[in-house]
């Protein structure tokens, strides 16, 4: 038996701070206690938090190993170990790798990388190279012209837990602002009016003609899979609507307080970027994760595309007036994991997988992650 125990460690339960010690066995919480033990060779904390392992359902941290500069595509399976190490080190121990499939540019980074990261993700697993566990989120450009193949293609993968539905047309959604979408689509070159002016053209177009059954097809076929499935940038009420009618569990990043309003009276989980928190507001001049916040619409943080944002947010959000730590840290383990229909993690809590981070506040007031533990074995 491998048993360990830490004691005079602050522990963040699911509805509770308090100083206390930990039992481990084989990589399962055998006890929760409040104060300290004198069972022979517990670690001593000296106070510093005890808390889940963070659990990642949206990022896309891997893209940007996997396409480090304009026109490189780096090898998957060292863009995919990078990408793991830097999850182990910002806390998270269970993260879902978010996959575009379907490219509205055609020949682009992601059509070219979609297939071979996912085949890293599963090779990378099969040789125990990874220090936290990944498992597969498909998000599905609907107004793409070839989405629906590469859907069939993974749509039964063993390592599948979430499908997304997101429409990135330009003119709604998360690009209602054309200057915003021009400033962020211009990021790797500059378009001239006219050939901005096509590619918006082209971009309605291919959404009038796949979006509606594209989505629909790929609805059908998760439900039928029991798949969790998201809906992405709501912005109308009618948008939160479809997603209701479907039967979508997951808002993820709506863009308007009254979305992620009728979000919540729908009883969806609302997700919000982490890095939206930390930064104050959203990239592409959407409604801030703060406000939403405030407004108790948030459920669900993702780091989207900072890994280190997931534990950085949570805190801020901890320091909002209605928002206690332990209902703040909830928002990055205990509610993804069910949203997902992960019982076994989330919670420090007798039977849990022992996912557990010892974090510290430095001296300029951020909270650091000293030790990453997945079932029990140390992670980072």
């Amino acid at each position: 038996m491998n048993q360990r125990i830490i004691q005079n460690a602050r522990i963040i339960a699911a509805d509770e701070e308090f100083t206390g010690s930990v039992l481990i066995e084989d990589g399962i919480i055998r006890s929760v206690d409040r104060g300290n033990t004198s069972a022979p060779g517990a670690e001593d904390w000296a106070g510093d938090w005890l808390m889940p392992g963070l659990v990642e359902v949206h990022t896309d941290n891997l893209e940007k190993h996997l396409s480090p500069r304009p026109g490189v595509l780096w090898n998957a399976h060292s863009a995919m170990m990078v990408h793991d190490a830097q999850c182990a080190a910002a806390g998270i121990t269970t993260v879902l790798d978010s996959v575009v499939i379907g490219d509205l540019d055609a020949g682009g980074a992601r059509c070219q990388t979609q297939h071979t990261s996912i085949a890293a993700l599963h090779q990378c697993r099969d040789e125990g190279l990874m220090r936290v566990e990944h498992l597969l989120h498909l998000r599905c450009e609907i107004s793409a012209p070839d989405i629906m193949e590469v859907f069939n293609q993974y749509a039964d993968d063993s390592l599948l837990r979430l499908v997304s539905v997101m429409d990135h047309t330009p003119g709604q959604r998360q690009w209602r602002d054309l200057k915003s979408y021009r400033r962020y689509s211009e990021r790797d070159g500059r378009y001239s009016n006219e050939e901005f002016d096509a590619m918006i053209a082209q971009r309605k177009a291919d959404q009038q003609a796949f979006a509606l059954p594209h989505r629909q097809a790929i609805v059908k076929a998760s439900a039928a899979r029991k798949l969790t499935l998201a809906s992405h940038d709501d912005t109308l009420l009618s948008d939160v609507a479809l997603a209701v009618e479907e039967g979508v569990g997951l808002s993820e990043f709506p863009t308007t307080v009254e979305a992620a309003q009728a979000a919540r009276d729908a009883g969806m989980a609302i997700i919000m970027g982490g890095p939206n928190m930390v930064k104050g507001g959203s990239h592409s001049g959407n409604v801030s994760a703060a406000e939403l916040a405030q407004r108790d619409l948030l459920d669900i943080f993702s780091s989207d595309y900072v890994p280190s944002s997931l534990l950085l947010a949570t805190f801020m959000l901890g320091s909002l007036a209605q928002w206690t730590l332990p209902k703040a840290v909830r928002t990055v383990t205990r509610n993804p994991a069910r949203a997902i229909g992960m019982e076994d993690r989330g919670d420090v809590a007798v039977g849990q997988r022992a996912d557990l981070l010892r974090v510290r506040m430095n001296r300029v007031g951020m909270p650091v992650v000293l030790e990453t533990w997945l079932a029990g074995k140390r992670a980072f």
